[in-house]
């Protein structure tokens, strides 16, 4: 992974650490996997270059070795030709070229240690994204679950956040209809105390009590008219003068029921006295 690359994760992990529990733990695990994913692109590029390089440096190679025979070949036919100097320059050159090969054979053996390095880097890394592929499809099936437990538990308790509003709106709709009825019932009352007149009716508490009355007297009539029919007419409740003569009169048919019994005994004695 490059530099930018590197303070860039840096930088995103900060402000996932300070987003804190607020965060989704699922899109925390996604992200750290995509990041690993990426990390390994990284490396794959790396070995990739080197790679390419090395096979330039061998092909650079290959051709000083040509040349190192060529200069060889030079070097033989300029001595059957007796002519030293050409074959003091051809090798010359040889020397030169055999010591570049020499320098690409350093830098190519480099390059494959370097390769060999990343390409165990990248097995290793390769190794741990799938077990953290493995753990991160794990703890996500295990939030999904503790989450939808949790959703079920807010649900039944109604202790969650949804439930509060929808608790709070039963609240809300109680406390108004609560109150309309209050104030409905406080109007029927002031309406029926004549305080408040209806509006589409011309009839004041005055009018309303006549009605009544009315209403009353027709209704005892009909009663009445339905004990006469039956033969059932009430005698009207006497008064106290009445009462008092009834019990006067009472009081003196009692003493003239006694006079006649004392009569009767009186003659009854007579009559025994005779025989």
């Amino acid at each position: 992974m490059g530099l930018l690359s590197r303070l860039s994760f840096l930088v995103r992990s900060k402000l996932n650490a300070l987003i804190g529990r607020a965060e989704d733990p699922q899109e925390t695990l996604d992200y750290s996997y995509q990041q690993m994913r990426d990390e390994l692109t990284d490396v794959e590029k790396g070995i990739a270059d080197i790679t390419a390089q090395k096979k330039r440096l061998e092909v650079q190679r290959d051709r000083l070795k040509e040349n190192i025979e060529k200069h060889n070949d030079q070097a033989r036919e300029a001595m059957a030709q007796d002519r030293e100097d050409l074959a003091k320059r051809a090798l010359e050159k040889k020397q030169a070229k055999q010591s570049q090969v020499e320098d690409l054979a350093t830098q190519v053996h480099e390059l494959e240690s370097t390769q060999s390095s990343l390409e165990e880097k990248k097995a290793d890394l390769k190794r741990q994204i799938d077990e953290f592929k493995t753990k991160k499809e794990t703890v996500k099936a295990r939030y999904e679950a503790a989450e939808a437990q949790t959703r079920v538990s807010e649900a039944i308790t109604g202790v969650g956040d949804e439930m509060e509003d929808v608790n709070r709106s039963i609240e809300q709709a109680t406390e108004k209809t609560e109150e309309m009825e209050a104030r409905a019932s406080a109007l029927d009352e002031l309406e029926e105390r004549g305080v408040l007149d209806s509006a589409i009716s011309d009839q004041d508490q005055i009018d309303r009590e006549l009605e009544a009355g009315r209403e009353e007297r027709e209704l005892e009539a009909e009663m009445e008219t339905l004990r006469e029919a039956e033969g059932k007419t009430e005698t009207e409740p006497a008064t106290p003068e009445e009462e008092q003569a009834e019990e006067v009169k009472a009081e003196l048919e009692a003493q003239v029921d006694e006079s006649e019994v004392e009569a009767e005994l009186e003659e009854l004695r007579g009559e025994s006295e005779e025989s």
